[in-house]
């Protein structure tokens, strides 16, 4: 079973708090990398950071809207982060896109509507050789491209 790392900023404490308990229900092992910095880059990024490494498989991260949190994983090369608002963008996020982060908004959903984003975006999978797959793969070259 996959490994996931979260973060948070201290709005969204409560929410990630829902999200372990999905994750336990669920019976993945999680590293919590906190919720007590109000800059919500540093827990991004921290999380973002762990994924690309390997050293766990994904990442959730929660602000209040969640784009914040999304931005700051997104400049981490090997993270790809995608913000998550309805069961639609949970599944396409990996069907479609193959991220390995999920960001969600405090503000935005609820905790039962997290709970089931989270379940979504767990089960779903990327199929190499799709038809996005030619879309990713541009993404990466301009990565490895620009990223040093």
């Amino acid at each position: 079973m996959k490994t996931v790392a979260l973060g948070c900023d201290p709005n969204a404490a409560w929410l990630k708090k829902e999200i372990i308990a999905e994750l336990e229900e669920l019976g993945y092992e999680y590293q919590d990398y906190g919720s007590e910095d109000p800059i919500y880059a540093n827990v991004a990024i921290e999380v973002a950071e762990a994924v690309a490494a390997g050293t766990q498989d994904l990442g959730i991260v929660v602000c209040g809207t969640g784009i914040g949190v999304s931005i700051a994983a997104n400049k981490v090369p090997g993270a790809y982060c995608a913000v998550v608002n309805n069961a639609y963008q949970a599944e396409r996020a990996v069907k479609s896109n193959n991220t390995n982060m999920m960001a969600m908004g405090a503000q935005v959903v609820g905790d039962k509507l997290a709970r089931t984003l989270v379940r979504i975006w767990l089960a779903a999978e990327w199929v190499p050789g799709g038809r996005s797959e030619p879309k990713m793969q541009r993404i990466y070259d301009y990565e490895k491209k620009h990223s040093g």
